[in-house]
């Protein structure tokens, strides 16, 4: 019996620890919609080989963060610096293809994207999984940052 009254309290914390998270966390369709379509924006211009197009996904600060396989890069400039060494030519750039798993809110105008990308190229294709984190300014959706590997 005692076991019983336990699952019974735990089964209610549970659902009272879920529901106030999908209280205060639900994903606004319109946010995960402007979201989803900078991201698209970005696959545009990367397979235009459109780099500085490709980095007006990303926000335009000193602080922006991307975590790579060379570890952090602190930037925007650096990290298009870093984007334009790693892929001087169409033929690094390729194909860019992004497949979405989870679109999340953290807090107001604040969202985590989860994914894999997949680049089909003529110098071999390359493919892994990120996770990136949006926020909402100045009315635009920017990405603050960036772990890919």
């Amino acid at each position: 019996m005692k076991n019983y009254y336990l699952f019974l309290i735990a089964l209610f914390l549970l659902t009272c620890e879920s529901s106030l998270n999908s209280s205060n966390h639900d994903t606004n369709e319109n946010d995960k919609n402007a979201i989803l379509n900078v991201m698209a924006q970005q696959e545009q211009a990367w397979n235009n080989f459109d780099l500085e197009g490709f980095m007006q996904g990303y926000w335009k600060s000193s602080e922006l963060k991307f975590y790579g396989s060379n570890g952090v890069t602190s930037g925007w400039q650096q990290t298009l610096t870093n984007y334009k060494k790693r892929y001087p030519t169409k033929d690094h750039t390729g194909y860019l293809k992004f497949t979405i798993d989870a679109v999340s809110k953290i807090e107001n105008d604040v969202y985590y994207v989860m994914g894999q990308y997949y680049l089909k190229r003529s110098v071999g294709d390359a493919n892994g999984t990120f996770m990136i984190i949006f926020k909402k300014i100045d009315g635009k959706w920017k990405i603050i940052a960036d772990s890919s590997c």
